[in-house]
């Protein structure tokens, strides 16, 4: 089954508000893996409005699942996850001031950084993940950097979703064929929902992993964070 790897980002942004320690991203994140969750993600920017750097630190040793680290891979992003090695960096290609992930690599445009920044992590025994948009030529791109695998952006599938639900799965379809083909693992997130998670699993084959933070902590707020946990991952369940 697909795991199910909760970003709590939205939680240190919530701590982070008012100051202090509540709630606490550390509490959080051992609840998560308490309540079903297969992972934890976080991406700490560069002027740590949500995730800190020391909550990277303080984070490690307590999550016992995944543990995924999100970010442009600029030097202070490769120094910070070289020394905690992770399970997985997820490698993004945002500015500093992004308010958050909103287009994947243009792989070819950067390949030769790509390609630096995959060995460095390869030499730091860390799984590696590209995020990417569905241009299967752009996945083919990312295999050869040497990436163990890429995490579809899923906005657009979100957005056109619930007008066209066959048209808006399509292209990601395609994406998960040249992934597989290419000896690409499978990653996906961004906007994925209660209403939209199922339909797209059933639809992806392969797909090993969905990170999914804004919309799931948003969700906890009215059904409670175990309750929220146990029903994304039931909607990563295949009939």
């Amino acid at each position: 089954m697909t795991n199910l790897s909760v970003n709590i980002n939205k939680v240190a942004t919530l701590r982070n508000a008012r100051g202090g320690n509540v709630p606490s991203v550390e509490t959080v994140a051992q609840d998560c893996e308490r309540f079903g969750a297969d992972g934890i993600t976080v991406h700490p920017r560069p002027d740590e409005r949500h995730i800190r750097r020391a909550d990277v630190y303080t984070l490690r040793p307590l999550v016992r699942t995944e543990f995924n680290i999100e970010g442009y891979p600029s030097d202070d992003f490769l120094h910070l996850v070289t020394q905690v090695k992770p399970t997985q960096v997820t490698l993004v290609p945002d500015a500093p001031d992004a308010l958050t992930s909103s287009a994947g690599w243009d792989v070819q445009a950067h390949f030769d950084q790509l390609v630096a920044v995959v060995d460095t992590l390869k030499e730091a025994g860390i799984r590696t993940s590209i995020f990417v948009g569905t241009d299967p030529e752009n996945i083919r791109l990312a295999a050869r950097t040497g990436a163990d695998r890429v995490e579809l952006y899923t906005g657009p599938y979100a957005h056109q979703f619930h007008d066209n639900p066959e048209e808006a799965i399509r292209p990601y379809i395609a994406a998960a064929e040249a992934a597989r083909r290419a000896g690409l693992g499978l990653n996906a997130g961004h906007d994925l929902s209660l209403d939209n998670l199922n339909f797209f699993v059933r639809h992806i084959p392969y797909l090993n992993e969905v990170s999914i933070g804004h919309q799931l902590i948003a969700d906890a707020l009215y059904l409670g964070l175990e309750a929220t946990i146990k029903a994304y991952k039931k909607e990563l369940i295949i009939d």
